[in-house]
């Protein structure tokens, strides 16, 4: 098992040093577009390592901590909700839940976006 690990290791690591030097051009190599060329791989290179560290030194932590503070805004929200009558006796408002005629899912009664838990319909009796 070391003797795997020690061979991924000396193949693997010869390559990654050897492409990160650019090579210096001489003779007839030397011209406009091999530098520009060079020019490109070095600003592509340079780039590249700026958005890696941007992608795991910026955004990752900024993803995180906005996770938590959804998070605590979520449980805030649903400590609030606790606090407030049940749906049952809630005022129902004439503009809330008008229906002109019968959906033609379920009960006809429930929106594509009804939720049991925050949603009331006093039903016209």
């Amino acid at each position: 098992m070391r003797n795997v690990f020690q061979r991924s290791c000396r193949h693997a690591t010869p390559r990654r040093f050897a492409s990160g030097e650019m090579p210096k051009l001489t003779g007839a190599a030397d011209n406009a577009f091999n530098r520009e060329r060079m020019a490109v791989k070095q600003h592509a290179a340079a780039s590249s390592d700026l958005w890696r560290k941007l992608s795991l030194y910026v955004c990752i932590p900024a993803l995180i901590l906005a996770a938590i503070n959804a998070k605590n805004l979520w449980d805030e929200h649903w400590e609030h909700w606790e606090h407030l009558p049940p749906l049952e006796e809630r005022v129902e408002y004439p503009y809330m839940n008008i229906r002109t005629k019968k959906f033609f899912w379920g009960d006809g009664d429930k929106t594509l976006f009804w939720n049991d838990k925050v949603n009331y319909h006093h039903k016209d009796e």
